[in-house]
């Protein structure tokens, strides 16, 4: 075998194993993403699971607070259609107006003190409170995960790899922007009969 055929077989097999080596690490990127929304999706699911169980437990109490109640369970229907669909927009806006809805219904709770004795309430308003810190760190996890992938699959050489094997970005999950604006905290103690 000649020199230069030497040559091209040692070029051929290093831009093979790069090619090998940054396909393996992309796949491992993707799978990254869906399970850090994997995580999320649970989450999501307990959560959807427990806010019946507040709002009926806060209607037993809250008879003049229906409106609070049913922007509430309106929302958590839209969080719920927007995780089916994965789409990761409405989901993102969705959150932001459960998470202001069940800041204003445990403003509103306060005054009601026999509900906020109640041993159920309580215990639910802990399980939804620690849902909400949870999912709040996973997607932290999730967008980080999701844009490691998006630059690794845009950067040179590697954006060759990508497009040869299809591989996608996936789209932040970001807050709706009345969720990032300041809070009139006057507003959630104001209490309506």
């Amino acid at each position: 075998m000649s020199g230069g055929g030497l040559i091209f077989l040692v070029v051929l097999a290093v831009v093979f194993i790069y090619a090998a080596f940054t396909y393996n690490r992309l796949v491992g990127l993707k799978h990254g993403v869906r399970k850090a929304w994997s995580n999320i999706d649970v989450l999501l699911k307990q959560r959807h699971d427990e806010l019946p169980k507040l709002v009926e437990t806060c209607r037993q109490y809250m008879k003049f607070e229906q409106d609070t109640l049913e922007k509430v369970m309106q929302a958590r229907s839209k969080v719920s259609h927007a995780r089916e669909r994965h789409d990761m927009k409405a989901l993102g806006e969705a959150e932001g107006t459960l998470r202001m809805g069940l800041e204003h219904l445990f403003a509103v709770a306060e005054a009601y003190p026999e509900l906020k004795s109640n041993e159920s309430f309580m215990h639910l308003q802990a399980r939804i409170t620690g849902l909400e810190d949870a999912i709040a760190d996973r997607r932290e996890f999730y967008n980080d995960s999701a844009n490691l992938n998006n630059v690794a699959i845009e950067q040179f050489p590697d954006v060759i790899i990508a497009q040869l094997a299809g591989f996608s970005t996936f789209r932040l999950l970001k807050f709706a922007s009345k969720e990032t604006s300041d809070v009139d905290v006057s507003t959630l103690f104001k209490v309506k009969r």
